[in-house]
């Protein structure tokens, strides 16, 4: 997953700041997108495209304009990105590449979300005798390009038809894409692919700066019209003339869905879907989780009041409805955070081995004392239960009574092969208690969304003697598609459905499913 941003001025425009200057504004909003590094790439009619370099976020993105500026140079246009530490990769590639950018002397792109198609249309290129295909998503992206312009344009000394040639790539490509493209005339587009999984803003503002962001809130601040993206479009913005035109590259007629992760764990609690922000949608689940944590825990109720902590630094806002909502239940409680975070990486992302890694690193507990004491935990999600496993054994070492976990979402039940990284469903926290239940609950607990609440109940308990937690208490499904702005229309919500967004996603899910309780069963 990455954050990418773009500035253009345009010819009119009676901006004092400079590209770079818009750049440093828009990145760091996006940085939960990415932790691991930042490259800027930026364009002049005199000097061409300059920049591409790569800099660590630890120097706060305020050296855009130390290490990125020229003293002789003013871009018209910059692309910029914040990536993860690491990207999707093949399951046979051993040696991850962390960049979502990718540039030839031809073009550079900067790109969010991930292809479920990826390996095949990467065999594909190679077969036709490509060389230099790449392991990223973002350099497979680039190759398609440039095959495609290469074909039809280049050759023969013609004027790139950027809308022919990302209809061509929409058609070719399955999975959430997001992109920006810098040509080498200055010329710049944003393509967002048909399933629309991920998000792709613009805003035009009033002094004549084109900006283009991963998510809206990326602009606060900044005075303008703002829009988003359509799925199966691109705007093209003409290097010279500073002209914008929308083009439809999409041909199929496509149910678009933005990705639930983007609302509960990805975006930044500021970005809004319809006029509603992620920070109001998560403390209104935190809200609705309260009722049914406090039936459990009133029995934990001791002189002390219950602490009600969070997982930083995402799950403050269901935190904060969930403790709103057991006061006004009568329950005592009290708001405090236990856990403080010492890496900013994200630990849901990347290899087993280099996750737990970043676990042990990353948390500890905060200064304030938990002896004797009931802990309740929100996040917003439980997927593994490596991190809350960490998170609860440390507390209870402190000498905490007992820790209870309130997750605001059902259980994570499917892979996601479009830039979060989760790819073996096997290692899911579900999964593991699933092999646990008896086998009648077993084939019910297939019914996934509609999940009977006894055999919920049943994996709940499960997975919290596995994270050696008091108990677990998940968002039933339907209370989460009632909280969703959208409901459960307009939202790819497959993490707790299995019904995938994309043919190749669902055709890759259905056979690691086939393959995981086959296996199991013959275990047995």
């Amino acid at each position: 997953m990455s954050g990418i941003a773009a500035a253009f001025l345009l010819p009119w425009s009676s901006s004092h700041q400079t590209v770079y200057d818009r750049l440093q504004h828009m990145l760091p909003k996006l940085a939960l997108r990415g932790q691991a590094e930042v490259a800027v790439t930026a364009f002049t009619h005199n000097k061409g495209v300059r920049g591409g370099s790569v800099s660590q976020p630890s120097h706060e993105l305020s050296s855009i304009r130390k290490n990125r500026r020229d003293s002789e140079v003013s871009p018209h246009v910059a692309i910029g990105l914040i990536s993860g530490r690491v990207c999707r990769q093949d399951r046979n590639d051993d040696h991850p590449n962390p960049k979502r950018a990718a540039s030839s002397r031809q073009l550079t792109v900067s790109v969010d979300g991930a292809l479920a198609n990826g390996h095949e249309v990467r065999a594909e290129l190679i077969a036709q005798g490509y060389t230099r295909v790449g392991r990223t998503d973002a350099e497979l992206l680039l190759k398609l390009i440039e095959k495609i312009c290469e074909r039809d344009y280049w050759r023969q000394g013609l004027r790139v038809k950027y809308e022919n040639v990302f209809r061509e790539i929409d058609e070719r490509i399955d999975g959430a894409i997001s992109a920006l493209l810098l040509d080498p005339e200055g010329n710049l587009v944003a393509f967002r692919n048909r399933y629309g999984l991920r998000p792709l803003e613009f805003m035009q503002t009033d002094d004549g700066v084109l900006l283009f962001a991963s998510e809206n809130c990326a602009f606060a601040g900044l005075r303008g019209e703002s829009g988003q993206i359509l799925p199966g479009y691109i705007k093209y913005v003409d290097g010279k003339r500073g002209h914008c035109l929308d083009h439809r590259v999409s041909v199929s007629q496509e149910t678009a869905k933005l990705c639930v992760y983007e609302t509960l764990y990805l975006g930044n609690p500021d970005t809004s879907i319809d006029g509603q922000t992620h920070r109001k949608t998560r403390y209104n689940i935190g809200f609705s989780l309260g009722d049914l944590i406090a039936q459990r825990i009133c029995a934990e109720q001791g002189r002390d009041p219950i602490i009600v902590s969070s997982m930083p630094h995402t799950g403050g806002p269901y935190a904060d409805g969930l403790f709103s909502s057991l006061l006004a239940r009568g329950v005592s409680v009290e708001r405090r955070e236990v856990i403080e975070t010492q890496l900013s990486e994200r630990t849901l992302i990347g290899p087993t081995s280099e996750r737990k890694h970043r676990i042990a690193r990353k948390y500890r507990l905060d200064s304030t004392d938990v002896g004797r004491r009931t802990i309740l935990i929100a996040d917003e999600a439980l997927i593994r239960g490596d991190t809350s496993r960490t998170i609860t054994n440390m507390l209870l070492a402190a000498g905490a009574k007992a820790v209870h976990w309130g997750i605001g979402s059902p259980p994570i039940v499917a892979p996601n092969y479009y830039g979060v990284d989760i790819e073996a469903i096997d290692e899911l926290a579900f999964w593991q208690a699933w092999k646990r239940l008896p086998a009648q609950q077993q084939k019910r607990s297939l019914l996934f969304k509609d999940i009977e609440p006894h055999v919920l109940q049943s994996v709940d308990r499960r997975i919290a003697a596995a994270i050696s937690a008091a108990t677990v208490t998940y968002l039933p499904f339907s209370r989460l598609s009632s909280l969703l702005p959208r409901g459960s229309e307009g939202v790819d919500l497959s993490p707790f459905t299995f019904e995938m967004p994309t043919p190749a996603g669902q055709r890759r899910a259905n056979r690691d499913l086939h393959n995981l309780v086959s296996e199991y069963q013959s275990a047995a």
